[in-house]
């Protein structure tokens, strides 16, 4: 039986950045093989042990997860404008620097209005706690999402949210593409798109004290209680 395989060489890189090209997951190969297909050809060495196979999976195929954003307790949050609709039901708009220029602002990111976690926990979590957390000196308590105006209108009513909270629009994006905080849903089957992760920061005069970023959509150190201790 004669056989030859040839590959290309393949070599890894130590950082952790992926190629998603195909010439780089799979190098090019050339094999050729004339392989006699009677079963009496092959040949087998009983004098040796069987050792089992072992695969070792390729460096290129696993990636350690990190969460990351584009900024970090020290640094400036970005200006960029918010959207909400007053008791009138007129287009309002603020931004950052209204929110948290000489003030302690607390400022929380939920995936979507009327999502089960945003509306059953995260919101109604700072809106009971929000006597509390004013107590410790916060002056700003406001809640982004990637929805319009009008959904969060909706969505503040069905809450019953009153002022102690501030539910606001950032319908485009804007705020979340600066800090690095997408988080794209589209292959959700109910048509999320791409909106923002959950988070959770305070900033004093706009610069960022805490920054709990949560991974994708999870619950877990983004709540009211979790900056309350941190007060």
């Amino acid at each position: 039986m004669a056989a030859s395989l040839t590959f290309s060489r393949f070599l890894t890189s130590p950082t952790t950045t992926l190629s998603l090209s195909s010439a780089a997951l799979f190098p090019p190969k050339s094999l050729s093989s004339k392989l006699p297909l009677s079963p009496f050809s092959l040949k087998f060495n009983h004098s040796k042990p069987f050792k089992p196979c072992t695969f070792r999976t390729p460096s290129y195929a696993t990636k350690s997860t990190t969460i990351s954003a584009t900024i970090a307790v020290g640094d400036k949050l970005p200006e960029a404008t918010f959207s909400y609709l007053d008791d009138a039901g007129e287009v309002q708009t603020t931004t950052i620097s209204d929110l948290t220029k000489g003030k302690k602002a607390i400022l929380f990111a939920v995936p979507g209005a009327f999502t089960p976690t945003c509306s059953q926990k995260h919101v109604p979590g700072f809106v009971e706690k929000s006597a509390e957390l004013k107590a410790k000196g916060v002056d700003t308590i406001a809640c982004v999402s990637v929805n319009d105006a009008f959904v969060m209108k909706a969505w503040k009513k069905d809450l019953k949210v009153n002022d102690e909270v501030l539910l606001l629009s950032d319908g485009n994006g804007t705020f979340t593409k600066a800090i690095g905080c997408e988080l794209d849903l589209s292959d959700k089957p109910v048509g999320l798109g791409v909106r923002s992760r959950r988070y959770a920061l305070l900033a004093e005069d706009g610069v960022v004290k805490v920054f709990n970023l949560e991974e994708g959509g999870a619950f877990t150190f983004s709540g009211a209680d979790d900056l309350f201790k941190l007060l």
